[in-house]
């Protein structure tokens, strides 16, 4: 599952056409590496700035917050001089007048026969959370050992500087006036569900096309480790209301004989699940893929899971996580313990997030996740299912060019070859992208590393493999850039 150094061949597969097509490759690479590590302490500069920004898309935050993120982000594509235009732009939510949050758009045309690169990344970030969970403030970045602190540090405001330095790298390696082509795509509302994208795609196809794709919103191995993300798996998320009673009765004077929402509850999510906790809805499906070694050990280091708590589910640790489906319950609205009184509830109300595996498809699974639900319900009870969201898997076609490209760059900034790892999480919008682009190659990349604690408190960047992450990107597009064949 890990990519093989080239040795003898250019990274695309073809042959040096001479020692001075070498020679000049090696050249261009050792200005991109001096052009990065010269400039990280600007990019790490320029990467605090946004962190400090509270940019959190979710309907309840500020909107102005994120428009000031967008508004950063602008200033320092339109700093790199090099793109015909730069945009903020809004576009709409599908179903009525509301426009999404802001977005930016770049680009400049290929010439002489070079590629298109369209680099993916986005600008808002989860909400903290409790303030006491973190060691330092969420929007203040704070450096600890090898690693910067904050909320979007990782996921995904590197992200952003990731394209904004290995651009910048380029343009003092071979000069402003190179022939790649390039498109700059930083969304400003992925962590709310991206509503907006499939509209955007559609006004700005063709200031988006391009002939690779690299979504830069993703994880390595480990910080010595780099990593392609080649599955994703796809989510369903709904809100599940279970009603019993028309209003609230007495637990003492009716308890026993009348079930009240609470018990519904409880009975009804305990049927989504088999013993050994993995998922028991009909019609989810699970795919079979290889995956690398992983140990219980390294799984109980990673999460914080507790002494004498085991693992749930069956077969290899990993494909519980890459290719099979998981059902989390997320949320429950019910009386509070402080405010609980003796009274048998009649309403409860919760949220469920699904995974689904690479190959299925989501409607599909929501329409499993439903059946399960209504055809388990017990004692009768009346279930509303509403607010339901629902994001494609995808697998990634690992044998274009592109990879290749990509995995001959990897290797040459961290000094190992990539591995090819499945994710977990869910990033809905690449199956827009092949669907509206259907012959782009895509790569997903990231700058995060199994402790990044993405969407949790004490979030965090590693800086090496930030730095890692940056050269390997400047690499690819410095070789794209003298790739005249696609």
């Amino acid at each position: 599952m890990t990519g093989t150094p080239q040795t003898n061949s250019r990274a695309d597969g073809r042959k040096p056409d001479s020692a001075a097509d070498s020679t000049a490759n090696s050249q261009t690479r050792a200005a991109l590496r001096s052009a990065v590590e010269s400039g990280l302490p600007t990019t790490i500069a320029d990467l605090c700035a946004l962190v400090r920004i509270p940019s959190v898309s979710w309907a309840a935050f500020d909107r102005a917050q994120v428009a000031a993120s967008a508004a950063a982000v602008a200033a320092l594509v339109q700093g790199l001089d090099v793109f015909e235009s730069v945009e903020i732009v809004h576009a709409g939510i599908p179903g009525g007048t509301e426009l999404g949050q802001p977005a930016i758009l770049a680009s400049r045309p290929a010439r002489n026969g070079r590629p298109t690169v369209l680099l993916y990344a986005h600008h808002d970030v989860q909400p903290p959370g409790k303030d006491e969970d973190w060691e330092s403030d969420p929007f203040t970045p704070t450096v600890r050992g090898d690693r910067l602190y904050g909320r979007g540090a990782a996921d995904d405001k590197a992200g952003v500087m990731a394209h904004i330095a290995s651009i910048r790298a380029l343009v003092v390696a071979v000069g402003p006036d190179f022939d790649l082509g390039l498109a700059l795509f930083i969304e400003g509302e992925e962590e709310f569900g991206s509503r907006s994208f499939e509209t955007f795609l559609e006004e700005n196809r063709e200031a988006l096309r391009g002939d690779v794709i690299v979504v830069a919103d993703s994880n390595n191995w480990d910080i010595n480790t780099p990593a392609i993300t080649t599955a994703l798996r796809g989510n369903v998320t709904l809100r599940l209301t279970v009603r019993t009673l028309a209003h609230a009765s007495h637990s003492g004077m009716f308890g026993g004989a009348i079930p009240d929402a609470m018990l519904a509850t409880v009975k009804l999510l305990s049927t989504l699940y088999h013993d050994d906790g993995s998922v028991a809805v009909a019609g989810l499906t699970s795919i079979d893929m290889p995956t690398p070694d992983y140990s219980e050990e390294q799984l109980r280091a990673e999460t914080g899971l507790l002494p004498g708590v085991t693992p749930i589910g069956h077969g290899s640790i990993l494909s519980r996580i890459w290719s099979q489906p998981a059902l989390t319950v997320t949320g429950i609205d019910a009386p509070t313990v402080d405010n609980a009184s003796n009274t048998l509830t009649p309403t409860v109300t919760v949220r469920i997030s699904t995974r689904i595996a690479p190959g299925q498809s989501a409607v599909e699974a929501a329409a499993a996740i439903e059946a399960h639900l209504r055809e388990n319900a017990p004692f009768g009870a009346v279930l509303d299912i509403d607010d339901v969201d629902t994001g494609e898997p995808f697998l990634v076609d690992t044998s274009g060019w592109a990879v290749t490209e990509a995995r001959a760059a990897m290797t040459a900034a961290w000094g190992v070859p990539p591995v090819d790892i499945g994710v977990g999480g869910s990033i809905p919008f690449i199956a827009d992208l092949v669907r509206t682009f259907p012959s782009a190659q895509i790569l997903v990349t990231g700058v995060e590393d199994p402790d990044s604690r993405a969407h949790s408190p004490n979030e965090s960047l590693h800086l090496g493999v930030f730095k890692r992450a940056v050269l390997s990107e400047a690499f690819l597009l410095g070789s794209l850039n003298e790739r005249a064949d696609h």
